[in-house]
């Protein structure tokens, strides 16, 4: 009994002393210590494997698992940061995070504290901006950020720009111009979510039949994708199919 408890709870004791030299968040402590059995193999193969072997793989598949088992870290580690050092750095990454949380408010007030000054044009900032306003239905607003992005010719007109706008016409009744921008971005941007974003559109405005056809298009490179490539795949391929 005493010899089970030591090879259950010294382990784990170590880990926790790995996990504060490491730097690493003490939300891993609450896993160690709580289930320290399972809780320290999570720890040993999301983290310590990782960091022997390295590798991309070995990298995404670790943050991935992170990501499942607390999906609100990225947030808080943001949030830390931005509080102690509020660079227009550490405010789109806050930013970035708050969109991925759904706090599109708290998005698009980082965002424009963020493009002032030297950084005032800068493309990454702006398009945030534009797309956490198209998420608080202010589609005009988020238009008038699309154009001016638009003027950077080297790096304003990108498919993701592209779909940002095509979302900004569809709500403002453009629908032509719609067309035309998501028809450019999903021609063009990598993964699923500019063809579900264009045949969503098309299911919603009469086109059922070409909107059926990119379903089945996406259904069958689909059969191609494994991990959480195929998840995102599927939230975009049912959110086009569920379209009316």
């Amino acid at each position: 009994m005493i010899l089970a408890l030591l090879l259950t709870y010294v382990p784990a004791i170590l880990l926790c002393w790995h996990i504060v030299r490491t730097g690493r968040d003490t939300f891993w402590i609450f896993i160690v210590l709580m289930a320290p059995g399972l809780g320290s193999i999570v720890y040993i193969v999301l983290n310590i494997i990782p960091d022997i072997f390295g590798g991309k793989t070995a990298r995404n598949v670790a943050k991935a698992a992170r990501e499942t088992l607390d999906p609100n870290r990225e947030y808080r580690e943001a949030k830390q940061a931005c509080d102690d050092t509020p660079t227009v750095r550490n405010q789109s990454r806050l930013a970035a995070a708050a969109m991925g949380m759904g706090h599109y408010a708290e998005a698009e007030s980082l965002y424009r504290a963020a493009a002032h000054g030297v950084h005032a044009d800068d493309p990454v900032l702006l398009l945030g901006l534009a797309n956490a306003l198209l998420e608080l239905n202010r589609a005009a607003e988020a238009l008038e950020v699309l154009e001016r992005l638009g003027q950077d010719q080297a790096h304003g007109r990108t498919p993701s720009a592209a779909l940002a706008l095509g979302r900004a016409y569809e709500a403002l009744d453009r629908l032509a111009e719609a067309d035309d921008a998501y028809q450019w971005a999903a021609e063009r941007m990598p993964g699923f979510e500019a063809l579900g974003r264009y045949a969503a559109f098309m299911a919603r405005h009469g086109r059922a039949d070409e909107a059926r056809a990119m379903v089945a298009d996406m259904d069958k490179r689909m059969t191609r994708l494994r991990g959480g490539f195929r998840k995102e795949a599927q939230m975009w391929r049912d959110h086009a199919a569920t379209a009316r």
